[in-house]
């Protein structure tokens, strides 16, 4: 079992900045992507930044240019620089890990945007 515990959400206004963090504990050996997923009301949950085995990286094109995924392998963390920050990316982001085939997530943390 992989357990992730997120960190770093908040309110802030339209332009601002937040950075979320994720720290991952438990079976980490063999993880082989972390990154970040939200969902907003009434949305389903997308993709926002992934970084895979590699350090191949992916963004949503809604958050290019804007966000920012790094790792930490020697703290287990994965963290999202979040720049200008738009009210459309208020929601309920996600830390996820995936280790060989499991999927892990987070409890969430929210961000709320305001304009």
């Amino acid at each position: 079992q992989v357990q992730l515990v997120e960190s770093g959400g908040g309110l802030v206004q339209s332009g601002g900045s937040l950075r979320l963090s994720c720290v991952a504990s438990g079976s980490i050996t063999s993880i082989n992507a972390m990154g970040w997923y939200r969902q907003a009301p009434g949305k389903q949950r997308e993709l926002v930044a992934i970084v895979t085995s590699g350090s191949s990286t992916n963004y949503a094109d809604s958050v290019k240019g804007r966000f920012a995924i790094s790792t930490d392998n020697a703290k287990n963390t994965v963290s999202l620089q979040m720049n200008s920050l738009k009210p459309e990316d208020t929601a309920v982001y996600y830390c996820y890990a995936r280790r060989v085939l499991m999927h892990y997530w987070g409890k969430g943390t929210l961000v709320t945007v305001s304009s």
